[in-house]
């Protein structure tokens, strides 16, 4: 919840610009705004190869849920990936597991590609119940949810514990979680899903941690929060 129409507008421009300076053609770039931007971006990215997305979605096509948006209207702007259970969705407007299955399974009837997000809070990483916690909360996402329909998902994992509190997790805590994810994955869905599906790591990545970060087998990609509101540090991230 950063930034207002002409805010955004200038962010958005200036990070279109470096992008489009840039040779960043190996990786994909997604634009993730509050609701009011969507439509000034949809526009404002065309031809720089970023990819638009929305923060949250309902689960119902339409019907009196007010304040909320569908996936059909997202689908109009057009938006093609949706965040679903951000730690921040989760700790402050009560989602669920179960309500984030619900919504995972609306994106992919609908063919919107879900970014699932996933993640344990401090005080579940020092009891030593994180694997258990990420574990029931990708199982619960992905239950019902074929392998051919996985293609259509991407998991990013928020240690919680880690994002604004001057704590961080280390390159190993991060690819440690990421293998056991990919492994649930593969115990699900099979090897091919598992080699295939996208895992992104969304915890204070900034361009000083970004490279090594990236560099473990098995983190795809970051989920990019306060660095990506600073053109400059979201370029030095992409380019990371």
């Amino acid at each position: 919840m950063n930034t207002d129409l002409h805010g955004g507008y200038q962010l958005m421009k200036e990070i279109v610009s470096l992008v489009r300076e840039a040779d960043l053609e190996q990786c994909e770039i997604m634009i993730f705004p509050s609701f009011i931007h969507l439509k000034t971006f949809d526009n404002t990215i065309n031809g720089s190869g970023i990819v638009l997305g929305a923060q949250n979605c309902h689960f119902a096509p339409s019907g009196a849920y007010t304040g909320e948006i569908s996936l059909e209207m997202l689908k109009s702007i057009p938006v093609k990936y949706v965040l679903i259970g951000h730690s921040e969705r989760r700790q402050y407007f009560a989602e669920t597991n179960e309500s984030v299955a619900q919504k995972t399974k609306a994106a992919v009837e609908q063919e919107v590609h879900a970014i699932v997000c996933v993640g344990e809070t401090l005080e579940e990483r020092q009891s030593e119940k994180h694997f258990e916690v990420v574990g029931l909360q990708v199982r619960t996402a992905l239950e019902g949810l074929s392998a051919q329909e996985l293609q259509s998902i991407v998991i990013a994992y928020e240690p919680v514990w880690a994002i604004g509190t001057g704590l961080t997790a280390s390159a190993d805590q991060a690819q440690e979680m990421h293998a056991y994810i990919r492994g649930l994955v593969q115990e699900s869905h099979g090897s091919p899903a598992a080699e295939a599906i996208r895992i992104l790591y969304g915890g204070s990545v900034k361009p000083a941690n970004a490279t090594e970060l990236f560099s473990q087998a098995d983190i795809d990609g970051g989920l990019i929060g306060g660095a990506s509101l600073k053109a400059e540090d979201f370029l030095g991230i992409i380019r990371a």
